[in-house]
């Protein structure tokens, strides 16, 4: 794990009176955002309510498995396709499935500049759910550094919020869950962290993370 957050190791100064001693940050929809207009547009021309595919793909009993590294990315796309099929037909449905799976994504600059100043301060892990090709994901947004580890369900093989998890990532933060700060866009996540004792924030803009990093969303100036 980098030191480079260890505070009086290289002269900057510790933050004090904060109520966290590492930052442990979800990946979708805070940091990655899908762009789903080309898949709006198939579910329109194919005569469903925009969000269909979606509603499907992310049910638990669909997208688990995935989450667990327990099947490909293709064999979900067969089993979103199995849920359209008939509505739509299979090749249409196979379109839809495909369009989702392939939906660009990118990182918010705001949100990754914030985690980068929090990480001058304080260990940053990652802690998401996502599939086994996070690592790959990662480097196309140019993120393969950003945080000091990074806890993936598909390969620790258990998913928020599943306590399991959490306790992973607070290992690999190296400070107990108390002295967590967990940050989430899904409350039942949220809450799960909450309930082992750790400091939360419920995201939907960066002004919440901003807010909850509190001194630690400013870059560290290294004492003279």
């Amino acid at each position: 794990m980098s030191t480079r957050h260890n505070p009086g190791d290289d002269g900057t100064p510790a933050v004090t009176g904060r109520a966290f001693d590492a930052v442990l940050c979800d990946l979708d929809n805070v940091i990655r955002f899908y762009d789903t207009a080309a898949l709006a547009a198939l579910e329109r021309a194919a005569g469903l309510p925009e969000g269909t595919t979606t509603d499907i793909a992310y049910a638990p009993g669909t997208d688990l498995p995935l989450l667990l590294g327990r099947i490909t990315p293709d064999a979900w796309v067969e089993s979103v396709a199995a849920g359209l099929t008939e509505r739509v037909g299979a090749d249409r449905a196979h379109e839809l499935g495909r369009a989702l799976a392939d939906a660009p994504f990118r990182a918010d600059e705001e949100v990754v500049s914030l985690l980068r100043r929090a990480r001058t301060h304080v260990p940053l892990v990652l802690v998401t759910n996502a599939t086994l090709q996070l690592g790959a994901d990662l480097a196309l947004l140019g993120l393969t550094e950003l945080a000091d580890a990074v806890v993936n369900s598909a390969v620790e093989q258990v998913a928020k919020p599943d306590p399991a998890i959490y306790r992973i990532a607070a290992e690999r933060a190296g400070v107990p869950m108390e002295r967590c700060l967990f940050v989430d866009d899904r409350k039942e996540n949220i809450d799960a962290a909450a309930a082992l004792g750790m400091t939360t924030a419920l995201y939907r803009e960066p002004a919440d993370l901003r807010r909850a990093l509190g001194p630690c969303a400013e870059q560290a100036v290294v004492a003279p």
